[in-house]
């Protein structure tokens, strides 16, 4: 059996680690200037937590956006805490980075897009056609719809 070096797997490894980083700052040091984040992520993650009302308007993904007003930020090696204003209801989530679909920074123009990706068959089963659909992509948010106009 040959073994592969398994890029989209790296990169999406390295880009989490970014997103990691990104928010150690900003748990130290507050949000630079005009920098804010939407980060996308799926509510269906096993490992994410968010309110029960949440859940039920959101039963795929959410998007939500740290700017203005954020409290309690906690970030870890798996995800971060954080809790955010929905109307005038602060709620606390849970975002494990897998779960992120999408991080954006639109102040300057910055942004990563996670694609879905199954997992190979815990049986060792592999892609014996050499078909590369199966492995994970790694590729950068058009920004478009976040820009100034």
């Amino acid at each position: 059996m040959s073994r592969t070096i398994e890029y989209g797997n790296l990169m999406h490894r390295a880009m989490r680690g970014l997103i990691q980083e990104v928010l150690e700052d900003v748990d130290e040091h507050g949000l630079p200037g005009a920098h804010h984040f939407f980060i996308t992520f799926d509510t269906n993650h096993p490992e994410a937590a968010l309110a029960d009302w949440l859940k039920q308007r959101y039963p795929d993904e959410m998007t939500v956006v740290m700017q203005h007003w954020y409290d309690n930020l906690e970030v870890s090696d798996e995800g971060f805490g954080i809790t955010l204003n929905f109307g005038d209801a602060p709620e606390n989530l849970y975002v494990p980075y897998d779960a992120i679909k999408t991080f954006v920074d639109p102040s300057v123009e910055f942004g990563l897009r996670f694609e879905t990706q199954e997992k190979d068959d815990e049986d060792g089963d592999d892609d014996e056609d050499g078909d590369d659909d199966a492995k994970p992509n790694a590729d950068i948010v058009s920004l478009d719809s976040f820009r100034k106009h």
